[in-house]
């Protein structure tokens, strides 16, 4: 190859290169705390959902690859209608979007999903490298409400005057001593997040989805009308 073409070559790799990088998704690299609006932003998809069944291969009790199917509640975000809505997830890695399998006497649990596009399947999403999943519960006036503590991915946002006391009539409101570990269980109770009940502990705090939408922002809500709809009560449990 003649010295021009070579130089050429390398001059084009660069120039795409460095476009690549100007327009590339915004969804950080390494895990690091991320704000709601953030997270709305990197999202397809952001959709209130109720975990049915999972399809997951497991080694030694670990699922390692698969599929979990949810039924979707509230579409905040969306890129097509959605009723039931397929999460693929494959390896063990940080922040991975596994989900528990309700058996069939449990109802699944509720989660506010951030999700994006998988790129070998239209039919189907992948969570975000930040996390996928935010625990949601039904309180006692049926509504749903964020879980405090947060978990299952790392926010900037600062909740604590965001947050209340609610009753949760939701089953996933209560953990035991073998769900969780003793310094989670300390530092909870700590913080009032947790009470001693009698099947074992109780959470206490959340955060209305009404004003999770709000932190949201823009990016937090389709264009589309027809694909959205206002945060609804629950119809039954």
């Amino acid at each position: 190859m003649k010295p021009t073409t070579l130089l050429l070559c390398i001059a084009l790799a660069v120039t795409c290169g460095n476009a690549r990088s100007q327009t590339a998704p915004t969804e950080p690299e390494t895990s690091q705390p991320v704000s709601l609006s953030e997270l709305a932003a990197m999202a397809d998809v952001i959709v209130l959902a109720q975990a049915r069944d999972t399809d997951y291969i497991y080694r030694r009790d670990f699922p390692v690859k698969g599929s979990a199917y949810l039924h979707v509640l509230i579409p905040y975000k969306v890129d097509q209608p959605l009723e039931i809505i397929e999460v693929f997830e494959e390896g063990l890695h940080q922040n991975e979007c596994y989900f528990p399998n309700p058996t069939v006497f449990e109802e699944g649990r509720r989660y506010l999903l951030f999700l994006k596009k998988d790129p070998e399947s239209n039919e189907r999403y992948r969570g975000l490298q930040p996390g996928c999943a935010l625990d949601v519960l039904v309180t006692s006036d049926n509504r749903y409400a964020l879980r405090i503590p947060v978990t299952g991915v790392e926010l900037s946002d600062s909740l604590d005057q965001y947050s209340q006391r609610f009753k949760f009539s939701d089953s996933y409101a209560i953990v035991t001593d073998e769900s969780i570990t003793s310094t989670e269980r300390e530092n909870w109770e700590e913080n009032g997040w947790l009470e001693p009940s009698a099947e074992g502990y109780t959470f206490t705090q959340g955060v209305d989805i009404a004003i999770v939408r709000q932190l949201m922002g823009a990016d937090g809500v389709s264009l589309d009308r027809h694909q959205k709809r206002l945060e609804p009560e629950v119809d039954s449990l």
